[in-house]
């Protein structure tokens, strides 16, 4: 699970290391500082008060005492001004150096807050955005696994015009499922009516509600390649290697493996598509690999209409639809 966004107290996440937003003299403040200082207990104090500060944009680590993570890692974010005094490099040399001393400590795992988005006062869109940057860089050439915590919905928030246009997207987009006692009874007046003509393309929109029945000879001609071999042989067409497509699917390198020693692994439906999100796929080509697995996209679904905004658009940072995933509620890519 390289990159998990997580709704949580940081205090009680267990991984090798936290991350304190913390303030200049790093003996303890408001916030999230406040909150580590007081789970830690007071040794973590005594052992600050020898550290002699940080500067802005730096790290440095400390044990975890009562915490559950081993470490902690302080850092301290910037104030936010006007976004004209260098608030941004600092944000993301906060998020570089803390994963350097991570990777330096050769730790596995390492839990952020959102840096600077409280009593900082950093836009908190913004901060999501460099944040997500600077991780999803960080995780295509390294592996651990990087959990970004929010205390709670409001702390996490996806800029004003993305979201107003994923909202306008699903409103275009969305439709209700129609129950399936309802659809059989519009199925049985329509072949009552017209037993020639075949029915339209409903069947297709509510294909997670009702499973069209196949003929054996449909089902055999679609065995002609399983996923595993459909996802292997795509790999190969874009000139990708395994683990480039494994970290840009936000996939954990043992299941990729799983995937590549077996033809007829079955795969989740978020998986198949952050394989095609990663491998760059277009609409008809997403379509195509979920259907090796078994699956398809659906006009019935907020999460298969959010991931076909993204591929409209042509964005396939996982990184950053999985954040626009969890701001709608929905579940993650990959993880």
């Amino acid at each position: 699970m390289p990159l998990e966004i997580i709704r949580n107290d940081i205090t009680k996440v267990h991984a090798d290391a936290i991350v304190n937003a913390a303030n200049s003299s790093l003996l303890g403040g408001g916030g999230v500082d406040g909150a580590i200082h007081r789970a830690a207990g007071p040794e973590l104090l005594a052992e600050c008060r020898n550290l002699g500060g940080c500067k802005a944009g730096n790290a440095k680590m400390t044990k975890a005492y009562n915490l559950p993570a081993k470490y902690i890692i302080h850092t301290v974010g910037p104030v936010w001004y006007d976004g004209k005094r260098n608030e941004e490099k600092l944000l993301a040399d906060c998020y570089r150096n803390a994963l350097a001393l991570a990777k330096d400590y050769n730790l596995e795992s390492i839990a952020f807050p959102l840096i600077s988005s409280g009593t900082f006062g950093y836009p908190k869109d913004r901060a999501l955005k460099t944040a997500i940057s600077v991780i999803g860089d960080f995780l295509l050439s390294n592996d651990m696994t990087v959990y970004l915590v929010v205390f709670d919905k409001i702390s996490f928030t996806l800029s004003e015009k993305l979201f107003s246009s994923i909202t306008q997207y699903i409103d275009d987009k969305y439709i209700e499922e129609l129950p399936v006692d309802r659809y059989n009874q519009f199925e049985q007046r329509h072949i009552d009516f017209y037993p020639e003509e075949p029915m339209f393309s409903s069947r297709e929109v509510l294909a997670p509600v009702i499973k069209r029945k196949r003929s054996l000879i449909d089902v055999v001609k679609n065995l002609d390649e399983t996923f595993s071999q459909r996802l292997l042989r795509l790999i190969d067409e874009k000139g990708m290697t395994d683990s480039e497509t494994y970290k840009k699917a936000n996939i954990d390198r043992k299941l990729f493996s799983k995937i590549r020693k077996d033809i007829y692994y079955k795969p989740s439906k978020h998986t198949a598509i952050a394989f095609a999100i990663a491998l760059g796929l277009n609409q008809d080509e997403t379509k195509d690999l979920l259907l090796k697995a078994g699956f398809a996209l659906s006009h019935s679904s907020k999460f298969d209409i959010i991931i076909q905004y993204f591929i409209d658009n042509g964005n396939y940072n996982i990184f950053e639809i999985n954040g626009a995933l969890f701001a709608f509620g929905q579940h993650l890519l990959g993880v």
